[in-house]
């Protein structure tokens, strides 16, 4: 199946829908998770975004949950997923950034590290900088402002 046939025609396998915490209660949105070939397309649409920023980090971690303290309200959703065990940016769940536009950002990515069905349960985290793609062990992403687990 071709990636375009895939995003206009067919349900995605997998879903995970993203909150922003306290200080971003206006964050929300979706992150669709699509099997194509050998892997998995993986489209997110965020709305609601810091506008001082243009990228933003996204990340599938290997947390459970979107929970945690005042301090990190989504600290149990744990490090990025890893199932290789493999240096940053080439975990399992390590995706290309968002480019935010107006506190909107949509973007689409494939990958052959995991297929939907694999990454439910999990959680997709967005952060407030971009990733780096060299500082270990989570590319100098900063702050977790989003979280939704994968369904």
């Amino acid at each position: 199946m071709k990636i375009c046939d895939c995003l206009h025609h067919t349900p995605p396998c997998a879903v995970a829908l993203v909150r922003g915490d306290k200080a971003h209660g206006g964050l929300c949105g979706e992150v669709r998770f699509y099997p194509v070939g050998r892997g998995t397309l993986v489209e997110a649409e965020i709305s609601g975004l810091p506008m001082e920023c243009s990228f933003f980090a996204l990340h599938i971690h290997e947390g459970r949950c979107c929970t945690g303290e005042e301090a990190d309200p989504f600290q149990d959703a744990g490090a990025h997923w890893n199932l290789l065990g493999t240096e940053h940016p080439m975990h399992t769940g390590d995706l290309p950034a968002l480019l935010g536009n107006s506190g909107y950002a949509w973007g689409a990515a494939y990958t052959e590290r995991f297929c939907p069905a694999q990454a439910r349960g999990r959680t997709v985290i967005v952060h407030a900088l971009p990733d780096d793609y060299k500082t270990q062990p989570s590319g100098g992403a900063g702050e977790k402002i989003g979280c939704g687990v994968i369904r």
